[in-house]
């Protein structure tokens, strides 16, 4: 079965603004393929054989050579350059033999068929055993240069094969790739990217990596606020092309997707992270089916602060005719949105953003009457983030607003305080109560009242239907 790429899906430019940054992979590979290994003292020692040596030196040579030696002996090019790396141990010489493996598959890339991929399967398939192990092996070893250059070298056999990666193979390079995002300061970070970028085209790939919580992970790492704008534009464009899966798009809202590039949209200076992150916003109104979650997306984004973004964009010239069709695109639609925009929709597109703040909502004793008890719906999604908020935001304001709206709705909401106790909000605003914030202390204090008022209006409403009912009957 082929790959089904994004090669139809995609505006051709796909990789426009990738291939200028050169990573800190590409110059070291420079530096160790000037650092000639000495094979005829491999062969001399008969740590490899000659067979093997006749191939790895014409594969060195480059060119006619390597071409010839491809064209003619594939097997045999497969089998020295599996074996070599299976037997040598020393690590400058597995750096040079998969510089030798990435510059063979690197010179195929301008031929439609990629056909230099193969040669590993053919190699796979007659000796029964799995395209995937040698290099997979590969990315446990200590040394960083060793295991990103391999990394790379998968994501090209991945993504030009014929038959796809699949099974346990795709889900450990998948979670490698992953973990490698979280690693503090690594210095390999671009080539990481540059693997997920490639991958993330491939509909296969997209929808493992989403189930291996892949964007939670990019989402996370982008909101550190600690990359440069090359790592913020590769990791932006992974969410973008996994928004071309329909099913992906839809749940996009749920993982803070929309606030963590409205971040870095407001930040950033360098046109080509805008333009990929406009493109992002974008499909994430265009491609949900249900319309009502393109609907939440939009107001998100208008609680997000881009409609602001958007006045401050439209005013600059792009050469780039992409970036303002998009601008003009989503103006539209964000406008649109706030024309039909009701106050309980405001208020859940702000608690989901988790950018909390005094809107007037939130002081409307008439917006609470009516609404308390919708903060019930979806098995209490809102009150669950509320919650949620209370325990790990680090901003005095959202705590503020969050404890005031938990008060409000243990007021207004007859079983509001059991309901709170149950999912353990009662003991998150009670902590509150010594915060070193003296307006978040003020409003845990008023939320915590409300709940004891709560209590004794509850017990005053209790006696004195009990004092009717036992009263004598005239």
């Amino acid at each position: 079965m082929a790959n089904t790429t994004l090669a139809h899906t995609l505006p051709e430019d796909i990789d426009r603004g990738v291939a200028g940054a050169t990573s800190v992979l590409v110059q070291r590979a420079n530096e160790i393929r000037q650092q000639k290994v000495n094979w005829p003292s491999y062969l001399q020692s008969q740590m490899i054989s000659q067979e093997d040596y006749d191939v790895i030196t014409g594969v060195e040579s480059g060119g006619n050579v390597r071409q010839t030696l491809l064209h003619n002996q594939r097997y045999q090019v497969a089998r020295t350059l599996l074996n070599l790396l299976g037997h040598i141990s020393k690590d400058q010489t597995i750096q040079y033999i998969l510089i030798m493996v990435d510059d063979t598959l690197s010179e195929d890339k301008s031929r439609e068929d990629k056909s230099r991929v193969e040669i590993f399967k053919e190699y796979a398939r007659k000796h029964r055993e799995s395209m995937w192990s040698p290099f997979l092996n590969l990315l446990t070893r200590p040394d960083s240069f060793i295991i990103n250059m391999t990394a790379r070298i998968v994501a090209k056999l991945a993504c030009w094969s014929r038959d796809p990666m699949d099974g346990s193979d795709l889900t450990f390079y998948l979670t490698w790739l992953k973990d490698q995002l979280r690693t503090p300061n690594n210095e390999y970070i671009q080539s990481v990217g540059r693997c997920l970028q490639m991958m993330l085209r491939v509909e296969e790939y997209r929808t493992v990596f989403y189930q291996l919580d892949g964007v939670v992970t990019i989402v996370q790492v982008l909101s550190t606020g600690k990359l440069n704008f090359q790592i913020q534009y590769q990791l932006t464009f992974c969410l973008w092309v996994m928004t071309f899966n329909n099913a992906i798009a839809e749940k996009m809202n749920k993982y803070s997707v929309i606030p963590s590039l409205a971040d870095i949209l407001s930040e950033s200076v360098k046109e080509k992270v805008t333009r990929i992150v406009l493109a992002v916003f974008r499909n994430l109104i265009e491609k949900p089916e249900e319309p009502q979650i393109a609907r939440e997306n939009c107001i998100q984004m208008v609680q997000c602060k881009v409609l602001k973004q958007l006045e401050i964009l439209a005013q600059r010239k792009f050469e780039d005719e992409d970036i303002t069709a998009d601008i003009e695109f989503l103006n539209e639609k964000l406008q649109n949105s706030i024309q039909d925009l009701s106050s309980f929709e405001e208020y859940c597109s702000e608690v989901k953003s988790g950018r909390m703040e005094w809107s007037p909502v939130h002081k409307s004793e008439k917006f609470w009457r009516e609404n308390s008890g919708r903060l019930n719906e979806k098995n209490y999604e809102l009150l669950k983030i509320l919650i949620h908020l209370l325990e790990s935001s680090k901003d005095n304001l959202v705590l503020s607003v969050a404890c005031h709206d938990i008060g409000e709705y243990t007021r207004h909401y007859s079983r509001g305080k059991r309901v709170l106790e149950q999912l353990g909000g009662k003991q998150s605003v009670m902590q509150h109560l010594t915060h070193q914030d003296p307006s978040v202390r003020y409003e845990a204090l008023l939320a915590v009242q409300k709940l004891m008022v709560h209590n004794w209006e509850y017990l005053g409403k209790q006696l004195e239907k009990d004092a009717q009912q036992s009263a004598p009957r005239q």
